[in-house]
């Protein structure tokens, strides 16, 4: 193979004459050449290509920049004698920078009223689609107990574990803690008047009626709402849930349906828990602050909360259960693309069900409340 021949550009009887290999290795020495061209104070030039022995991009580019340069300065340039070759590996190139360089217009700014409307349709169709998968659970339990033998106990009991068993000591010690909290900020109050017995009645409705229900819920829905989300939405990422539809399996079956079902078990009884934890942490802060010992805090218990007092706040549990695992499993099924697309969607899972289960629980209080319960 000949070595490349440098690039040059000689000016000969008016025309400027392109020669040699323009190519990566030949066009070096056009960058030494380039402060020596005088280019014609004004009229057109007239490039020659047809001593052009070899081009590639680099070449052609290189060019591209003279003429460039050229029409910067009010120069009109002729490019003639170009290979049909040459001529054609010039012009894409200039299709490529052509397309490199555009810019696509940003879209128009949209007023108040039109992001506004944007918002409205966007959420009312999340709406609609999140009715839509529990009316898809609500035929799934329906046929569930039609047919109680395709209902899988293995995935019910593992999701009872990780849902409830494993989620007693962090309920525990925050429910505690709360029950302390509670007594001694209300405790420094009845104090001052002399009220410490009724330390009972702050402690035990309070807790027992709203507080421990609520929290409860609340933490599992940090916990276990956003694990049910991650973990169906990185299947919907490996496609996962697609192999379960090739292979016959609903997915509403496998990984909605134990997951609901497991957590309407669990919620009531983490909440019972919490109710005896906290009203512990309650007793401990009374004795310790306004002397109330332990005989007379229970003494007065069973005077202070009733049968239906306590059934209210447990009886709150379930509902709580249903919003969090239809939320978790709803979004996770809403993941899109790759892990960013998970992490955002366990983002939503968990804002939207603690919002829903307070909204549930202001509607219980005011519910409850208009037929004389929530005394």
């Amino acid at each position: 193979m000949n070595p490349p021949t440098a690039a040059v550009i000689r000016h000969e009887s008016g025309v400027w004459r392109c020669e040699g290999d323009w190519t990566l290795d030949g066009v070096e020495a056009l960058d030494r050449q380039r402060p020596n061209i005088h280019w014609p104070v004004s009229g057109e030039v007239r490039l020659d290509g047809s001593g052009i022995r070899a081009i590639d991009t680099t070449g052609a580019l290189e060019l591209l920049s003279f003429i460039a340069e050229l029409e910067k300065v009010s120069h009109p340039v002729q490019l003639i004698g170009l290979h049909e070759q040459h001529q054609a590996l010039l012009d894409l190139v200039c299709e490529r920078l052509a397309l490199a360089g555009s810019v696509t217009a940003p879209p128009p700014s949209l007023n108040r009223l039109e992001r506004l409307g944007q918002w409205v349709v966007f959420h009312t169709v999340h709406v609609a689609d999140f009715m839509a998968f529990i009316g898809e659970a609500t035929v799934a339990l329906g046929r569930l107990a039609l047919q109680p033998g395709r209902f899988r106990w293995r995935a019910l009991l593992g999701n009872l574990e990780t849902a409830g068993v494993n989620a007693l000591p962090i309920i525990a010690l925050l429910a505690f803690m709360m029950g302390i909290v509670i007594a001694y900020q209300g405790g420094q109050q009845l104090k001052t008047y002399g009220a410490n017995i009724f330390i009972v009645e702050l402690v035990s409705l309070t807790m027992l009626r709203e507080l421990a229900p609520l929290i409860t819920a609340i933490i599992v829905a940090g916990r276990t709402g956003s694990a049910y989300t991650a973990q169906i939405g990185t299947m919907q990422v490996t496609e996962e849930v697609d192999a379960l539809r090739t292979i016959g399996i609903p997915p509403m079956d496998l990984l909605v349906l134990p997951k609901l079902l497991a957590l309407i078990i669990a919620l009531p009884l983490l909440t019972v828990f919490a109710d005896v934890l906290s009203v512990f942490g309650g007793m401990v802060m009374a004795r310790a602050l306004l002397e109330v010992s332990f005989s007379d805090f229970l003494d007065r218990f069973p005077q202070v909360v009733t049968p239906i007092s306590f059934l209210l706040g447990v009886g709150k549990a379930p509902v709580f259960a249903a919003i969090i695992a239809l939320v978790g499993c709803y979004q996770g099924f809403q993941v899109r693309g790759g892990a960013d697309s998970v992490g955002r969607q366990t983002t939503v899972s968990v804002v939207q069900s603690i919002f829903l289960v307070i909204a549930a629980d202001a509607l219980f209080s005011v519910a409850l409340g208009g037929v004389g319960l929530w005394r």
